[in-house]
């Protein structure tokens, strides 16, 4: 399949945009899909980052001034909707695309309209509902308490909405940290501080400012900036004086994350990368489209935010004081960071727009063979209610039973045709019991949570009636365990078992 992305990046719109499209554009190229980048405005060391990632990327000349259009960030563009839209397509003119993927706040259903003769379908990226589109898939990855309505009246009839943080852009680097990640509790010894690539208003000095002036924590710092930074000189000079470590354009912060105890930052697409690691943080409003954000994920729990969002740089040093001395509240922050955001977002929109590695069938009689052998391995059997092998008339007999019962399920995933895994669902009223294990040879592939994720939008799709699922899973199997609660299950109970011994 063919992708082409479209958006800019500069200090004033700063570089997420940027960052959620290329997390998922390497998703793309890791499944063989054509991507192409088209933007007007992007900053050299993020060609740099294309080129190094093997995308193809095309920039558009710039443009002479002319009247913007009627929307609040027309100014971002740098021309009008009609001409970006001649030049878009003059960039993509070499061959037909299957999708077009706009982040773009300048750009709506005016520009979209005019590149569907160049692309099969498009996905628009979105987080302020200020304006109409033409879109078959719009995602919106944040918490809004309007978050099923915002969009109604603004996009077709027929368009998908992907809503909410489980559908956030985040790197896969996270999503394999977040296994080891437990609640935030006890003292905080490690503060990371990221304000944003771009960070035009150096929110970064304040916070570092206000960090130095706490002397009684002994804190760890760690500062990381963009290497467009407008003040990176003060930055690291200011770092170096306080034994902080600065950190410029680093491919690790899903590791400094993981690290830290405490977060200060901006409130943008980190929110969700700070959420899936457990990560609490004091938050503010950089740039207007935040202020929703932040206050919203405040209310739920996910973050900590000053009420009033002026006067940056006093209140970093007052809040800061109070969650230090408040490590139960920051514990809370944490759980319901690690409930609300699971780090599989990623692999949601790929199913969402039909390039997931991923697909489920129904098993058959033919696969009984296949069936047998893969239950009776060994390491498939120490993680099952019944590590006995079984015999093939006992499997026959229950392939039989479980393929004529409607509410069971017996599922295979494939990858480019081979069978990676076996789900199967058991449904009693509005709940359903899954049970799976991948094939032999395929454990440790990472496929795991993909099929999990793969089977779960099978069950949606297929059985209605089904309002929730549960697992059981052994005490001793810490693999499944860490998936399950990856893919956002939560304990409820635990089941105690003890033999009885008679004299």
């Amino acid at each position: 399949m063919k992708f082409a992305f479209r958006l800019d990046a500069s200090n004033q719109i700063g570089t997420g945009h940027f960052m959620r499209c290329l997390t998922l554009a390497d998703a793309l190229k890791q499944r063989d899909a054509q991507v192409r980048f088209i933007s007007r405005h992007l900053p050299e060391h993020l060609h740099g980052m294309l080129a190094a990632k093997g995308h193809q990327f095309i920039l558009l000349k710039s443009s002479p001034s002319v009247k913007p259009d009627d929307l609040s960030h027309a100014h971002w563009l740098g021309t009008s909707q009609q001409a970006d839209a001649h030049d878009t397509i003059q960039a993509l003119s070499d061959q037909t695309w299957d999708w077009l993927v706009v982040d773009h706040y300048a750009l709506d259903v005016r520009w979209e309209s005019l590149l569907r003769t160049t692309v099969k379908k498009v996905m628009v990226i979105d987080d302020i509902a200020d304006r109409q589109h033409d879109c078959d898939v719009l995602l919106d990855q944040n918490f809004y308490e309007d978050m099923q309505t915002r969009y109604t009246g603004k996009v077709p009839e027929y368009c998908q909405l992907l809503l909410g943080p489980r559908y956030a852009l985040l790197r896969e680097e996270f999503r394999q940290l977040r296994e080891l990640i437990t609640p935030r509790t006890g003292p905080v010894k490690r503060v990371l501080v990221f304000f944003g690539g771009a960070d035009a208003d150096n929110y970064t000095a304040r916070a570092i400012k206000a960090l130095a002036n706490i002397g009684s924590h002994d804190l760890k710092v760690d500062v990381v900036i963009g290497a467009q930074h407008p003040h990176r000189e003060q930055i690291e000079s200011a770092c170096a004086d306080h034994g902080f470590v600065c950190h410029v354009q680093t491919n690790r912060m899903a590791e400094l994350m993981a690290s830290a105890d405490l977060a200060v930052g901006a409130g943008g697409s980190a929110s969700w990368e700070r959420c899936c690691l457990g990560l609490p943080a004091l938050a503010f409003s950089t740039a207007s489209n935040q202020r929703p954000l932040v206050e919203e994920a405040a209310l739920r729990g996910l973050l900590y935010a000053p009420l009033s969002q002026s006067g940056i740089a006093p209140s970093i040093e007052h809040h800061l004081k109070a969650l230090l001395d408040n490590p139960r509240l920051l514990e809370l922050i944490s759980r319901r960071g690690l409930e609300a955001v699971d780090g599989l977002g990623v692999q949601r929109v790929l199913r969402a727009i039909g390039c997931s590695s991923i697909a489920i069938r129904e098993a058959t009689q033919a696969d009984s063979e296949n069936l047998f052998c893969w239950r009776n391995y060994s390491s498939i059997r120490a993680v099952s209610r019944n590590a006995d092998p079984i015999e093939k008339s006992v499997h026959k007999a229950w392939l039989s039973a479980v393929l004529s019962d409607p509410d069971r399920a017996l599922l295979i995933g494939e990858c480019q045709g081979e069978a990676i895994g076996v789900v199967r669902f058991d449904v009693r009223a509005d709940e359903a019991e899954v049970s799976m294990y991948l094939v032999p040879g395929h454990q440790g592939e990472g496929f795991g949570s993909e099929l999990l994720l793969a089977a779960e939008q099978w069950l949606a799709e297929y059985r209605s009636d089904v309002r929730a699922i549960k697992a059981e899973i052994l005490g001793s199997n810490q693999h499944s365990r860490r998936l399950f609660r990856t893919c956002g299950y939560q304990m409820r109970s635990a089941l105690f078992t003890k033999k009885v011994h008679r004299l």
